[in-house]
């Protein structure tokens, strides 16, 4: 397809220029030439276009295939194991994530109540074809980054164009559940972004209920429909993600457990190898003799 191929080249382009991070605080471009081991992230709001080779991302029990021409959407913050599964030095995995401001996905349905209607629980990510209309503004975004004094006048509003287009997509439900705060959907989305913000505490589902203002009973149902797990197991992945963080800046294996709320050393190495393949002090070397290889290459 010519439009990607365009997308692509200049994706590439402002990749070689920019690298992951882009002048766009909302913009991250990504680049591999090689398929990828296990990636352990926290994806934030926000839309993954890809545009050359694939990826794999799984929640829970669920995983999304998507390659070249498809997007996926997430929802919601939610811990994801991803893999690039097509890459090469001849065509490398080539993709952009967007985030979104959920404030202009409000501004957009307010001024529209007809999108205001009930709205269904729809699971935290979402894969699907890129939508055709969307080539367009996503050139002209990639584009500004080459304009530093346009970039923080007109990126808002193609930002905007973008939302709105996709408002009248397959992602639309999704979308909404962004800027809608009254949604079953979206006060999951404060309790995740809460427990991303607090993963050391010690809470209660009860507790959590409280802060999405539902029962119990709905809360649970609604979070394991949202996310593909339970709040505990959520608060787990989150805990074990920011300790893999904490070991990579040099923390010791012996206070990291405490550090992200776990008790338990025992407990917290049983968990840590069940996550990523080896316990703490051993992927620690590993991953620190990856990057000390990575320097000197």
């Amino acid at each position: 397809m010519k439009e990607l191929e365009q997308l692509a080249q200049l994706a590439e382009k402002q990749w070689h220029r920019f690298g992951h991070e882009t002048p766009l605080d909302s913009l991250l471009i990504t680049r591999e030439e090689t398929p990828s081991g296990y990636i352990h992230a926290v994806y934030r709001p926000s839309l993954c276009v890809v545009l050359q080779g694939a990826k794999i991302s799984t929640l829970g029990n669920a995983s999304f295939h998507y390659g070249a021409g498809q997007c996926l959407m997430a929802q919601v913050s939610v811990p994801v194991t991803a893999q690039i599964v097509e890459a090469s030095a001849q065509l490398p995995y080539l993709a952009f994530s967007l985030s979104f401001d959920p404030v202009i996905v409000t501004d957009l349905l307010v001024d529209h109540a007809a999108s205001l209607d009930k709205l269904p629980v729809v699971p935290a990510l979402q894969a699907d074809t890129l939508p055709s209309n969307l080539f367009d503004p996503l050139n002209r975004l990639l584009a500004l980054l080459d304009e530093p004094t346009d970039l923080p006048v007109l990126a808002p509003l193609i930002i905007k164009e973008l939302i709105w287009r996709l408002l009248s997509s397959s992602f639309a439900d999704a979308l909404r559940q962004i800027g809608l705060r009254e949604t079953h959907t979206a006060r999951i989305g404060q309790v995740t972004a809460w427990l991303r913000e607090n993963y050391q505490e010690t809470v209660t589902v009860a507790a959590l209920a409280e802060i999405a203002n539902m029962s119990v009973a709905s809360f649970h149902r609604h979070f394991k429909s949202v996310t593909q797990m339970s709040p505990v197991q959520f608060q787990k992945q989150i805990r074990l993600q920011e300790a893999r963080k904490l070991l990579l800046s040099h923390q010791e294996v012996a206070v990291v457990g405490y550090q992200v709320g776990y008790e338990s050393p025992s407990q917290f190495s049983r968990d840590y190898r069940r996550l990523f393949g080896a316990p703490p002090g051993k992927d620690k070397a590993i991953l620190r003799s990856s990057l000390a290889v990575e320097s000197v290459g």
